[in-house]
């Protein structure tokens, strides 16, 4: 789920798809793409912020990402999210959170 609908004005003409050069992730129905730092997908004909709502602990997650770990990484506000699996990592407080 997805806090408001805040729309990525300045995204410019880059199309996202397949090939593109940007990761993808799976968030429900539609793909986000990882692209300046954080998370938007297309919608309407324009570029939508899609971040998600509320707090969700990412349950058996014992993989420890760090620098070097292999996956992607997300600038997100204070701290940097992992692509891995699908969705989002981010840590908090002795856990990773699924974003």
């Amino acid at each position: 789920m997805t806090t408001l609908h805040q729309e990525h004005s300045a995204h410019g003409a880059h199309r996202h798809g397949p090939g593109c050069g940007h990761d993808a992730v799976r968030h429900g129905d539609h793909l986000d793409y990882a692209h300046d730092g954080h998370l938007h997908r297309e919608h309407d004909g324009h570029w939508d912020e899609c971040e998600p709502g509320g707090h969700t602990v990412h349950e058996g997650h014992e993989h420890v990402h760090y620098d070097e770990c292999g996956h992607a990484q997300v600038r997100h506000g204070d701290h940097i999210d992992y692509l891995h699996d699908g969705h989002r990592h981010a840590e908090h407080d002795g856990h990773w959170d699924d974003h």
